[in-house]
């Protein structure tokens, strides 16, 4: 059998290695089938592959023996692989003679001698001024040095908290930088934390990111109850209306800034009218009690026979003629209701009763309006009852003195709405039907101001002039103001 010469030609990536007897101490480009002397004595050398072809061979021989101190790094053409991948190859071997082989699109260049220059970051979950935190995500990511690293994300956030400002992140691998962007304004806002840059020429597992510095706090949510004084009884005649009764315990808080002044009143009882000739005798409106922007309006005073009761939180009643409008002035939802009015045909009754809180004074009972319960303090308190009107011992028959709402004074005997609810005094009680002698009423009770905050919230009286006590309940603070008129600070 005849044989066959092979020559060079006849394989697509040659037979040999031509060796370029130029010593290589700088970045260079190789070329298909050389072979390459390289001195990494001064620095690490960046060699660029050309555009691969199967069975394609490059060889490069560590000329002094400092592959390991300055390596070599490999770059492959465009989007094709070294080892199978798309990052760097490295070869880090002293006295290494690495023969690089082109396989196919998928591993592209590969050799016993190359390892991937890749560097991997991985993320621990972030700690710090205990937040609550999400993992990075990506979780890991590989790369080569100086490339573009991903975009990871991770987020903070505290339940029932604020967060603001910008916090100082430690632990973060070279090359790597941080923006902050904080959502929303409210308890439980979210700080996201975007990482974005470059790879380190060392990888950095399970990294832990700590972040100090940020302004955590509990916002200032304040829970109010605002009751008015109570409205004075009037003579011969009606109940005196309750305060008004204003509160968002329950629903929506207020949200205050601290450190700012604020201010507080406690309005006084409407004072009853003394005896006499009673018909004329009005019982004086309970004073209003403030908070902030909330006004609590007094309770309107009993009326008489021939003076209707007055308007007020609440209005007071009266008799033959009408009782005091409630809700005065109107505010949503209504912080009272109206007085009643007492006729001749209910006998001996002298007055309606005054409005209370939820309900209004009562026309036929003569009865005071009931008041509303409030636990803001923790227990159930009934604030705001309408007093009850006032009836006659020189009539015969049942006197008809009226019950007072829940904390408000009963009609007759001068019968004082409840101190610090803001319930109306009683109407007085005709007892001299020669000389329309009546027996006085009641005073108005004075209303109260109590607030509900967090606990980590300090409540002061900057120049002093009010009267009040703080307990704790459950996480909050409640501070109750029982008299007088000042500024308050949370601090």
């Amino acid at each position: 059998m005849a044989l066959t010469k092979l020559t060079s030609n006849l394989i697509e990536g040659g037979t040999g290695t031509d060796w370029v007897t130029a010593i290589q101490t700088s970045n260079f480009t190789a070329a298909a089938g050389k072979g390459y002397f390289v001195n990494t004595t001064s620095q690490v050398l960046y060699v660029n592959l050309p555009v691969g072809v199967v069975g394609m061979e490059i060889t490069i021989q560590d000329y002094a023996g400092t592959f390991a101190t300055n390596k070599v790094i490999l770059n492959a053409n465009g989007s094709e692989n070294i080892q199978g991948s798309a990052v760097q190859g490295k070869i880090i071997t002293n006295n290494a003679t690495a023969v690089l082989i082109y396989q196919d699109a998928t591993k592209g260049w590969t050799s016993q001698d190359i390892e991937l220059n890749a560097t991997t970051i991985s993320w621990a979950t972030p700690t710090g001024q205990s937040l609550t935190y999400s993992t990075p995500s990506p979780q890991s990511s590989i790369g080569s040095q100086a490339a573009t690293f991903p975009t990871t994300t991770f987020t903070a956030t505290k339940s029932g908290s604020t967060i603001s400002g910008t916090a100082t992140i430690a632990g973060l691998p070279s090359g790597i930088t941080a923006a902050q962007t904080i959502t929303g304004s409210g308890a439980g806002n979210t700080l996201t934390v975007t990482l974005t840059g470059t790879f380190p020429s060392t990888s950095s597992l399970n990294t832990n990111l700590t972040l100090s510095g940020l302004t955590v706090a509990v916002p200032l949510a304040v829970s109010y109850l605002v009751v008015a004084g109570g409205g004075g009884g009037g003579g011969v005649g009606g109940g005196g209306g309750a305060g008004g009764y204003r509160t968002n315990y329950g629903g929506t808080s207020l949200t205050l800034v601290s450190g700012t002044n604020y201010t507080v009143t406690i309005g006084a009882g409407g004072a009853s009218q003394q005896s006499g000739n009673g018909d004329g005798n009005v019982g004086a409106n309970g004073g209003n009690s403030v908070f902030n922007s909330i006004t609590s309006a007094g309770g309107g005073g009993g009326g008489s026979a021939s003076i209707v009761g007055s308007n007020g939180g609440s209005g007071g009643g009266a008799r033959f003629v009408s009782g005091g409008y409630g809700n005065t002035p109107s505010t949503t939802p209504s912080q009272g209701n109206n007085g009643g009015s007492a006729s001749p045909a209910i006998g001996n009754a002298m007055g309606g009763g005054g409005g209370g809180a939820n309900q209004a004074g009562n026309t036929t009972l003569n009865n005071g309006g009931n008041g509303s319960v409030n636990s803001i303090t923790g227990s159930n308190v009934t604030y705001s009852g309408g007093g009850g009107g006032g009836g006659c011992t020189v009539c015969g028959g049942a006197q008809n003195i009226g019950l007072g709402g829940s904390g408000g004074g009963a009609g007759g005997g001068a019968y004082a709405g409840t101190v610090n609810t803001g319930g109306g005094g009683g109407g007085g009680t005709w007892t001299n039907n020669s000389s329309y002698i009546t027996q006085r009423g009641g005073d108005g009770g004075s209303g109260i101001v109590i607030l509900r905050y967090a606990s980590s919230f300090t409540l002061t009286n900057p120049g002093s002039g009010l009267t009040f006590t703080t307990a704790t309940v459950s996480t909050d603070k409640v501070t109750t103001f029982t008299a007088g008129t000042g500024n308050i600070q949370f601090n």
